[in-house]
């Protein structure tokens, strides 16, 4: 079976739901919002919330139990099983929401775009030209494949909620907070109509909690951290807006003014509280916010449209992934155009004022519109939970919504009344447009063949290691399109520090159990070579040697990983025939993941396999593959290029400094005490800094019968160590740089180097990276400013005593 490796922890999904919450609502409502009941508007945003809370409560169970990417689609699917017209209708209606959010965001920011940063000199530009732009350069990224890290995400959240505490620390620091209070309390309104229509409105601004339960199959441990992540979100929301509403209540502005502003009075506001200054950094961050969360409505949208269409209820191109890109490029497509079609009908075409035929739409109407499409199916889901408790009593519930069925009953009838509230011209759209598709979904009948919304998939067959049966799992679920030519998948990130294993012992000395190596692969051919080398490496225990030969291909932040699972297998497949054609001497068993966060897999695998040793290939083109693994594995790391499965006679290795150095050359004492010849290379690079002194190596090197020390003089210590290794023949052995992380500044990586020019020599190379703890990661950081300061007293005349750092 496929594993999918998940990857975001608490904190990046309690970012994801922050992020996606904080958007055009708070930026274009608030203004509206408080110009039509004043300080009564944080009443709204709270009914808002809790309404929310309730279906998000809704949310978070499902997500416990079906810890998959989906959403309330996927959730009505398994609750109402053989009900297709209501989970197609479902589905349809969550996919206009998606995109009616999306385009309601970039009409919004087409508005802050047309008040403070169009000149006037563009002012003939219809309106919703930048929010057309914006649309179609988002859908182009997508269908094209775009990726962000959870780092990421945090960042963009961090930076959101940032700007809008400079805009309360500036109406705070205007008014004073006594007066500020005072002033917010002396403007509450009792008018419930306005509250009840803020409040409808002001939902939108809470459906970002779906974009956590729709990103459960990436979450880890989703059972507790979907529920905390979706609850912390929206309470720190609801807090945020509330401060922000007793921001505008103090504004400067007239009340007058903020109504006339409209969706743009937030930035007039921040003028009055923070200058020119304030006022450009509040329409930054506006904009920044509505073009993030449509990304995030976008992807959701697809999402939605890709699985419909694996499912049948959609035509099957839209789950079809793009050859090139590895994304749902029709699903996305189709998204963007939906998109654009709505910002031009709502606001070009049929606007707030004066509009075609005399019908008005306008934002307003969008609004409506948008927020329809995510309170029915929302509404559903409430039921669904009540249905699936009874269906489904005893399944396992990671998280339990209290009081069903009172509670999703009291979620249904909130939902529909917020319905009730919204702007009758937008609800009256959002009605004919999914009338229209229900009946072109009856007149259809839907593709041919409707298959489950499913993360499993078949196994591959068992392969035979030294004429035994070995068990291999699976092939990954997606495939790692544009995946880096280099010889193994990408990582992205490095793994937690676990409980550190020897540095470079692990080869060289016994313990009991089998010696582990884990053996990641993109490339099907280089299994066989890996293999070869991962027992020649081995050979030096007293155990047993297993090995796991790992393919993790990276899933594209628009593609679900049940889509393409079928790819993935074949994958494996062909992993499992290449091995399969020869006899190996070492157990191994394949095993495929899938997972967006490629590095994390390989160093989790590592982790919970418990593996002394993996070796994998040194992808130059993608430097994070290295980094990630290298400075976040937790055992010793082996990256080979050139190697092909050949006999090792010889061995060259650089007379080097460091705990990387030294790890490596437990794989040179290996082969030399098997009879291979082992040169130790001093490397004179000229210039004022004397060679390296190869005695602690050769010291090192005990047991080892045939060894000499050569000395040669070279531009570069690569090219050095490439071109003695080239003309003795056999392998180059290197220790891994303790400065990749600073190549970009100053220092460059003599591993790097090594093997571009390796490449052209034709001579293979291995890299030997020694487990790095947090002292080890404390050295690498300082080791690079260390060996600077070094060469400065050095080209004085002075030479200082080793440092720890090279001990």
């Amino acid at each position: 079976m496929v594993e999918h490796t998940r990857t975001l922890d608490f904190k990046i999904a309690f970012a994801i739901g922050l992020g996606t919450m904080i958007a055009a609502g708070i930026f274009s409502l608030s203004g509206a919002a408080v110009a039509r009941i004043g300080s009564s508007a944080v009443i709204s945003f709270v009914i808002a919330a809790v309404i929310a809370g309730i279906t998000a409560a809704a949310y978070s169970e499902f997500a416990s139990i079906y810890s998959e990417n989906g959403g309330g689609y996927l959730f009505v699917s398994r609750t109402f099983e053989g009900r297709d017209l209501l989970t197609y209708g479902i589905g349809a209606s969550l996919f206009l929401g998606y995109t009616g959010t999306t385009a309601f965001y970039l009409a919004t920011m087409d508005e802050w775009f047309v008040r403070f940063i169009i000149p006037e000199s563009l002012g003939w530009l219809p309106h919703g030209t930048a929010g057309v732009a914006a649309a179609v350069l988002l859908g182009v990224l997508n269908s094209r494949g775009t990726e962000e890290s959870g780092t990421f995400q945090l960042l963009v959240s961090g930076a959101k909620v940032a700007v809008l505490f400079a805009f309360i620390a500036g109406a705070l620091a205007f008014r004073g907070p006594t007066a500020a209070v005072d002033t917010f309390a002396a403007q509450f309104s009792a008018d419930v109509v306005g509250i009840l229509s803020v409040a409808a409105l002001a939902f939108i601004t809470f459906f970002g909690f779906s974009a956590i339960a729709a990103s459960a199959g990436e979450i880890i441990e989703p059972r507790k951290t979907v529920p905390r992540a979706i609850a912390a979100s929206i309470v720190s929301v609801t807090i945020l807006y509330a401060l922000v509403i007793v921001a505008m209540t103090n504004s400067p502005v007239p009340p007058e003014v903020i109504a006339r502003e409209g969706e743009t009075a937030m930035g007039r506001v921040a003028a009055g509280f923070l200058g020119p200054v304030g006022q450009s950094l509040i329409v930054a961050g506006a904009v920044f916010s509505m073009v993030s969360a449509s990304n995030a409505s976008i992807l959701a949208a697809s999402s939605i449209g890709s699985l419909m269409g694996r499912q049948g209820q959609a035509p099957r191109p839209f789950a079809r992934i793009h050859p090139e890109y590895s994304t749902p490029f029709w699903s996305v497509t189709t998204a963007t155009g939906v998109i654009v079609t709505l910002i031009v009908t709502f606001i070009a075409v049929f606007p707030a004022e004066d509009g075609l035929a005399g019908i008005d739409l306008g934002l307003n109407a969008l609004t409506g519109f948008a927020t329809l499409n995510l309170l029915l199916p929302l509404a559903v889901v409430n039921v669904a939970l009540i249905v699936h408790r009874r269906r489904f009593e005893d399944i396992e519930r990671g998280f339990r919504v209290p009081g069903v069925p009172l509670v999703p009953l009291v979620g249904v009838v909130a939902n529909l009344g917020l319905v009730y509230n919204l702007p009758r011209r937008g609800v009256a759209v959002g009605l004919l447009l999914s009338g229209v598709l229900v009946v072109a979904y009856l007149v259809w009948g839907g593709a041919p063949g409707v298959e489950d919304l499913i993360r499993e998939v078949p196994g591959s067959e068992t392969a035979a290691a030294a004429d035994e049966g070995v068990s291999e799992e699976a092939a990954p679920d997606e495939p790692a399109a544009d995946e880096p030519a280099p010889d193994e998948p990408a990582p992205d990130e490095p793994a937690p520090d676990e409980t550190p294993a020897s540095g470079g012992a692990a080869v060289d000395e016994g313990d009991a159990g089998p010696f582990r190596v884990l053996i990641p692969v993109a490339r099907p051919e280089n299994a066989v070579r890996y293999l070869q080398l991962a027992d020649v490496l081995a050979s030096g225990s007293d155990r047993d040697v297993s090995v796991t030969v790992l393919t993790v291909t990276q899933i594209p932040e628009q593609t679900p990983h049940e889509v393409v699972s079928d790819i993935a297998t074949d994958r494996a497949d062909r992993i499992t025939e290449v091995l399969a054609a020869d006899d190996h001497p070492v157990e191994y068993t394949v095993t495929a993941h899938t997972c967006r966060n490629i590095a994390f897999d390989i160093n989790n695998t590592a982790r919970n396999q418990g593996a002394d040793l993996i070796l994998m290939g040194y992808p130059e083109e993608s430097e994070e593959i290295t980094r990630g693994v290298e400075y976040g594995a937790p055992c010793d790391v082996v990256f080979t290029s050139g190697y092909e499965g050949e006999t090792v006679e010889t061995v060259n290795v650089g007379a080097g400094g460091g705990p990387h150095h030294r790890a490596a050359l437990s794989v040179v004492r290996v082969l030399g005490r098997q009879g291979a010849n082992v040169n130790v290379i001093t490397v004179d690079p000229g210039g004022e800094e004397p060679p390296e002194d190869p005695a602690t190596t050769v010291s090192e090197l005990n047991g080892v019968e045939d060894l000499r020390v050569m000395n040669v003089e070279a531009g570069t210590i690569a090219d050095g160590l490439v071109d003695t290794a080239a003309e003795a023949g056999g392998l180059l052995v290197i220790g891994a740089s303790r400065d990749r992380r600073f190549r970009q500044w100053v220092f460059g990586s003599t591993p790097d180097a090594v093997i571009q020019t390796a490449r052209a020599a034709d001579v293979p190379v291995i890299v030997y990276a020694s487990q790095s703890g947090v002292y080890e990661r404390f050295e690498d950081y300082l080791f690079p400013v260390y060996r600077f300061l070094r060469r400065l007293v050095r080209r004085r005349g002075a030479t200082p005593d080793r440092s720890p750092l090279e001990q």
